[in-house]
């Protein structure tokens, strides 16, 4: 467990190292591939699923972060009611730990991205609309904040993954997101699940776990460097 501090607050981070043969690849005293995982609105009442995804990302190669941003509210998970005052606060909260993690030991800063979880990924977009360190984005089934789809920001090379059936996250988000990426030019790749609802089981889940690996090797491993520009077509 690790910490950094926003808005006075301390802000708990638990750290998973890269491991695997990206993470020897990446090894011989030079720095590596590093995420932000942000979860949804259930906050840390399903902890261990979280860090369970955490482990699996670990395993490819890339130093994970999994950072308990509803700290800076003093919430174990998300109050509806106040939602939308404390959305800002959380995205502060994210850009920080942004910074946090360019500055770690063994985290290469040209090569940062954010997984993110429904609210989660909500964050990890507000924030690389104003944090260009955030080089790729992980979406599993997240809102589009109308903010953002007013305002129609550069976003970096992102995997979209969403359920046909979210009941909470209506797919229409995934649509108007992938919308404003083909706007843009900017790389970006697009899942569906027919028949899954908000999380992903089964088979799905496997295939999006796959795709992530794919998506992130593509993006922030050293032979594809290349591909981190942003102004780069799908």
């Amino acid at each position: 467990m690790q910490s950094f501090t926003s808005g006075e607050r301390r802000i708990e981070v638990e750290w998973f190292a890269a491991s695997g043969s990206a993470a020897e690849a990446n090894g011989n005293g030079t720095s590596g591939p590093a995420l932000l995982l942000l979860h949804g609105a259930d906050g840390l009442t399903f902890a261990e699923g979280y860090r369970f995804a955490a482990r699996t990302i670990a395993a490819s190669g890339y130093h994970v972060a999994f950072v308990h941003y509803l700290d800076r509210t003093g919430d174990r998970r998300v109050a509806y009611t106040r939602l939308r005052q404390d959305f800002p606060l959380w995205a502060e909260t994210v850009r920080d730990a942004v910074a946090w993690l360019a500055d770690q030991p063994g985290t290469d800063a040209q090569r940062l991205g954010i997984v993110g979880i429904s609210l989660g990924a909500a964050l990890a977009f507000t924030t690389a609309a104003a944090e260009p360190r955030v080089r790729a984005i992980v979406d599993y089934f997240g809102p589009l904040p109308d903010e953002l789809a007013r305002e129609r920001p550069r976003l970096p090379p992102t995997l979209i993954l969403h359920g046909s059936a979210d009941a909470i996250v209506p797919v229409s988000h995934a649509r108007a997101l992938e919308r404003l990426l083909q706007e843009q030019g900017a790389a970006h790749e697009v899942k569906i699940y027919e028949g899954q609802g908000h999380g992903l089981t089964g088979p799905a889940q496997l295939d999006a776990a796959a795709r992530v690996a794919r998506f992130l090797g593509q993006h922030l491993q050293p032979a594809s460097a290349e591909n981190n520009d942003r102004s780069a077509s799908a």
